[in-house]
């Protein structure tokens, strides 16, 4: 998680001014990336990436089906000194029960909450209508209190691309992109997320290999 409480400069959508002169259609934010079984990255087989931004500039996704590892949640507040160890007994349930995720190989030592709308506040980058993304201490906070929002999942780390390099990635079959489902995005149960994303969309997984970028 950001000490100073900032997400990444490359995080935030370009916003469309009277020079852009790119099409609006083909940009992905608020959709999944599915990889194929082609993935020729070992760090993102089999992965489910939520796309936060995606734009001229490049890309930025959170992956919401990796564990981070063997730290949890309240072990994690400990050492960011949001609460002490003694108080790891008093967290509210959804603390207690928050899973840390591995969001992807860029900014590792860094914390991204992707949330339901319910929550924000300064550093709050809402993506549609129905996910936001904080990388603030104060949104950990405020779930170890018990003031969080309803829904929400935290990332160490986020994956990148640069300019054109994601819409290269689907063009050779890299990634299947789909609209995201809040129910499949927030779900606590990771082990067949990506089977789960790929059946919403209607085919097999041993079909994928032949098919477009989208869906």
């Amino acid at each position: 998680m950001d000490p100073e409480g900032k997400g990444p400069g490359d995080v935030r959508r370009k916003g469309a001014g009277a020079g852009d002169n790119l099409p609006k259609r083909g940009y992905l934010d608020g959709q999944l990336l599915i990889a194929m079984p082609v993935m020729g990255d070992p760090r993102f087989e089999r992965s489910v990436i939520y796309l936060c931004a995606h734009s001229s500039e490049g890309a930025m996704g959170i992956m919401v089906n990796r564990p981070a590892g063997s730290i949890d949640f309240p072990e994690l507040l400990v050492q960011l000194n949001i609460i002490n160890k003694a108080e790891q007994i008093e967290l509210p349930l959804n603390a207690e029960t928050m899973q840390v995720l591995r969001g992807g190989p860029v900014d590792t030592g860094r914390g991204f909450v992707l949330h339901s709308p319910d929550y924000s506040d300064d550093g709050t980058m809402m993506i549609g209508e129905t996910v936001g993304l904080t990388a603030s201490l104060d949104i950990l906070r405020d779930i170890a209190s018990g003031g969080g929002p309803r829904q929400s999942l935290l990332a160490l780390g986020y994956a990148g691309w640069g300019p054109g390099q994601l819409d290269m990635e689907i063009q050779a079959n890299g990634w299947l992109s789909a609209p995201a489902d809040d129910a499949l995005l927030f779900d606590a149960k990771l082990d067949d997320k990506w089977e789960r994303a790929i059946a919403k969309l209607g085919v097999r997984s041993e079909h994928l290999s032949g098919e477009a970028g989208h869906a």
